[in-house]
């Protein structure tokens, strides 16, 4: 069968247009295009009796390589429901990312507005003209029709419309008989054509026509626009000519979301093992659903396993981006052990482990762990022979056999520092045959790691059916990092720096910065196979999801890289940036004393100052004298992670103040030099608080002060923007997950602008506003394209930051809330429910509130103690996260009053 496109597409001299097929039978392939006149392009292909349809894009391409492409999330799709002998041609339109490209988003297409997918009919006609326009406002079990003027369109009378297929995402189809198109004489007319001053006469079609919605209540609407005209040359026999049209619109509003986040591991129902899991994620979906609430959002559910002690329940230090962790393992759905005697320890041990306030971590993980090896012994070979597991194994294979073996030999040597191991200090791709082999000694070591991964992959899987199928969102999250002695390090080294440590620097959450601990990315490697090991976790990801939130957004345009032997974040710097030279320091009219600058200023005053009566035993144990009243740090406290090991185990006030003093004192210096090059340097991050900037002159100060800004605010933001822009279009083009980004912190200019042209959704918090102009933000200034919530899981819940600063609550009471007199303390229901209405009644299209602060609303089944209700503490390292929820989702759902009120609140607001 010959296909024929046509596109027309305004190009320069030395580009070239490219039609790209993704997938079929023959795979991936690109076909050059040809043009007369550098407009309308053209090329054709063969296809193969056996194939039902042709997916496809069009890029340009120039000397430099691919200059553009189409939006790639839904592509071009041509059916071929044809007869073989018939030449298909295709009129097309080029497809620039939509405004509304989330209606295309599986958040969308497949919960909120979910359809059955429409089946495409063979063509029963020897000459077809096909429609094809796409409409992405359609709600739920809404159908595309066509009527227009003329018998074959009929007549405009409804009840005679042509009802399309929708057999693409959003995308909508009708074949008209050709035969009847020559037949209706009433919308044919003689046209006379000009060639070389000949006159000829040729019939064409002419059409005129509407799209018109029905719901599935029957109710009709049409599409805002004018009536539509086609001209159309005739069709020739066994022609099957494809034409494409401008988006249908229709008057319905925006549509706006309301939903809850809350941590897997936070869930608490009456047959749940001492943490969430994935059964209790169905139940939660229940409680959506229930209280008209039609997202869910959770924090991220990957293996963290380092050490099996509390310090892995930090969630955002996987191992694995591709393993999903043992905790979230509903026991429930397993088969029961068939030792009656160690089922009922197991329901003992639960039934404790349950009923504790928060999650005791170690326990219970060494608990299921413990379980579902048992279960391994009792199932385990029947299950790896499975149908289902051998499907799951080759899906997986790539990650999971590395996986495994990491695993294997992480509990056999006792660490996960697999640098310390005697032998296996990298993954080797030689082991991938014998760990793919049942019959191997290595696949027996690890089989129950498979196992256990299939078990929690088909756990995860029902629970995303289950929330689809209720039409609620699944949310996830993706950090920013991974565990630096993790899986994926072992495995593909390459894509890593090891030699710093990402993290943040100075913000709301943490003064001096923070520091994850977790290697930084090799963005060249990265890049250089576009972003391939990127992708390949987004596409995993949305076996479970339908959104994500991208943790620290900004780090894809740039990384706060911390020093190996820092502990905090101050000494930190952007990678990358463009750093900064001598010469271009000194113009802004700073004297630049190189070695003053960039080693830690410690004169006497500034000791004093520090540690007053500790002042003379701080000089003669930590320091040196070095001239006059200037002193250094002795060689054996010299970093901050020497003088961490130094007070390790001290907990007195007087030794943590010792401590955090010494740490001031690395951190006293102007200017950091950059990593790659020390002849350039960065202005070191709030150095405005430092003593060295304190003991500057006043010009002095003014000088570095205009430098300053330049750096942090304007000098890289065109450099961030290119350098976002090699990864993220890639990126939020791989799937078809809603996209939401994380953009709170230190936020350059470039940040808006790249989220703006990706459509990808902002983080609106009204406490903490990206205006810097005003103290709170103005909910009605929210953009569309955005997610508003009062508090994040890094953030006090709302009855905590009522209470955190009085006079910070007594402006945010008068002047956004609108009441007069004192703030009432502690926050009161009802005006806990006031400000969650306001928050609702915005313009963003997702609000999401913790599952806490909807508590806020209800005085009666609300935690007593607020502070009990808190995630994550970011100023503390090594935190523990364990919250729970202080009742169970079955009383939650019982709770006919709360829900009442919650459900009312979601209405009122015209949330769905």
């Amino acid at each position: 069968m010959q296909i024929t496109f046509n596109i027309q597409y305004k190009t320069v001299f030395g580009e070239e247009l490219l039609l790209n097929i993704v997938g079929g039978e023959a795979g991936d392939r690109t076909i050059a295009m040809s043009t007369a006149d550098g407009l309308t392009w053209t090329c054709q292909i063969e296809a193969k009796k056996s194939e039902k349809r042709v997916d496809y894009f069009y890029s340009v391409r120039n000397c430099c390589g691919i200059k553009c492409s189409e939006w790639k999330t839904i592509t071009h799709r041509l059916d071929l429901n044809t007869k073989a002998s018939q030449h298909i041609i295709v009129e097309d339109l080029w497809h620039e990312i939509p405004g509304d490209t989330y209606l295309y988003s599986s958040a969308f297409t497949d919960c909120v507005n979910r359809r059955a997918e429409g089946s495409v009919k063979p063509l029963a006609y020897d000459k077809a003209l096909r429609l094809v326009v796409r409409a992405p406002q359609l709600h739920s079990g809404a159908r595309l029709a066509l009527t227009g003027k003329g018998a074959v369109l009929g007549d405009w009378d409804l009840k005679k419309a042509l009802h399309m297929t929708e057999h693409n995402h959003n995308e909508w189809i009708v074949d008209i008989d050709g035969d009847a198109l020559d037949a209706n004489d009433k919308n044919d007319k003689e046209v006379g054509l000009g060639n070389n001053n000949k006159i000829c006469s040729k019939l064409v079609h002419e059409l005129e026509f509407k799209f018109v919605a029905f719901s599935d209540k029957g109710e009709e609407m049409w599409e805002t626009c004018e009536n539509r005209t086609l001209t159309l040359k005739p069709l020739e026999q066994n022609e099957v000519r494809v034409v494409a049209l401008d988006q249908s619109f229709y008057a319905l509003c925006d549509e706006k979301v309301a939903g809850t986040l809350i941590p897997v591991f936070s869930l608490r129902s009456e047959g749940s093992f001492g943490v969430g899991d994935f059964g209790d994620l169905k139940l939660m979906v229940d409680w959506m659903a229930k209280t008209h609430q039609r997202l869910l959002q959770v924090l991220p559910i990957n293996d963290s396993t380092s050490t099996h002690t509390w310090t892995d329940s930090y969630p955002y230090s996987c191992i694995s981006i591709f393993a999903l962790h043992p905790q979230y393992a509903d026991l429930r759905q397993l088969p029961a052990l068939n030792d009656k005697l160690e089922a009922d320890r197991f329901e003992v041990l639960r039934e404790e482990l349950n009923a504790l306030p928060q999650i005791d971590y170690e326990r219970v993980n060494n608990a299921k762990l413990k379980y579902l090896r048992l279960l391994f012994e009792q199932e385990g070979k029947k299950v790896l022979a499975s149908k289902e597991f051998k499907t799951f194994f080759a899906d997986c294979e790539r990650w999971l056999a590395p996986y495994a073996h990491y695993c294997y030999l992480r509990d056999f040597y006792g660490t996960c520092v697999f640098s310390e191991w005697p032998d296996h200090k990298q993954w080797n791709e030689a082991d991938r045959k014998a760990l793919s082999n049942p019959k191997s000694e290595l696949y027996n070591k690890v089989a129950f790691y498979y196992y256990m991964q299939f078990v929690l992959d088909q756990q995860m899987r029902s629970a995303h059916e289950y929330a689809r199928a209720r039409g609620v969102i699944l949310k996830g999250d993706i950090p920013i990092g991974v565990n630096r002695n993790g899986c994926d390090v072992w495995h593909e080294p390459e894509y890593f720096h090891l030699d710093s440590q990402a993290g943040a620097p100075p913000d709301a959450f943490s003064v001096n910065g923070q520091n994850w601990g977790l290697p930084t990315y090799n963005w060249d490697r990265m890049i250089a196979d576009g972003c391939e090991w990127w992708v390949r976790r987004f596409q995993n990801m949305a076996k479970y999801f339908d959104a994500y939130r991208i943790d620290h957004v900004l780090g894809f345009f740039r990384i706060w890289a911390i020093p190996t032997d820092c502990v905090g974040g101050l000494l930190g710097q952007f990678q990358p940036a463009l750093a900064m030279s001598r010469d271009e320091i000194q113009s802004y009219g700073l004297n630049f004393q190189e070695h003053l600058f960039t080693t830690p200023f410690i004169a006497h005053w500034v000791v004093e100052r520090v540690f007053r009566e500790h002042t003379e035993e701080v000089i003669k144990t930590y320091l040196n004298h070095e001239h006059d009243d200037i002193y250094s740090l002795k060689p054996e406290y010299n970093t901050e992670r020497k003088i961490e090991a130094a007070f390790e185990g001290k907990t007195t006030e007087k030794d943590v103040w010792l401590r955090d003093g010494l740490y001031a004192l690395v951190d006293d210096v102007l200017f950091v030099r950059d990593r790659k090059n020390p002849n350039l340097f960065h202005p070191r991050i709030t150095a405005q608080l430092n003593f060295m900037y304190e003991a500057l002159w006043d010009g002095d100060k003014a000088a570095f002060n205009r430098l300053y800004n330049d750096y942090y605010y304007r000098r890289n933001n065109n450099f961030w923007y290119g350098e976002a822009m090699k990864k993220l279009p890639i990126l939020v083009q791989a799937t078809r997950m809603l996209v939401c980004a994380e953009d709170l912190g230190m936020v350059p200019d470039c940040v808006q602008w790249v989220m703006k042209e990706l459509r990808i959704l902002s983080l609106e918090l009204q406490s903490m506003p990206k205006d810097s102009s005003v103290k709170f933000g103005y909910l009605s200034r929210n953009p569309y394209r955005s997610v508003c919530t009062l508090s994040t899981h890094d953030m006090p819940t709302l009855r905590q930051w009522w209470d955190e600063d009085w006079a910070r609550t007594q402006e945010f009471y008068n002047s956004m809330l609108y009441r007069g007199g004192a703030a009432p303390h502690p926050l009161p229901g009802w005006l806990a429910r006031d400000i969650v209405s306001q928050q609702l009644t915005s313009p963003s299209m997702l609000c999401v509130l913790s599952l806490q602060d909807w508590f806020a609303i209800d005085e009666r089944i609300r935690l007593a103690d607020a502070d009990a209700e808190r995630i994550n503490i970011p100023s503390i390292p090594k935190h523990y996260w364990r919250y729970r929820m202080h009742l169970n989702i079955e009383q939650l759902l019982a709770d006919r009053d709360f829900n009442e009120q919650v459900k009312e609140l979601i209405d009122e607001a015209g949330r769905k």
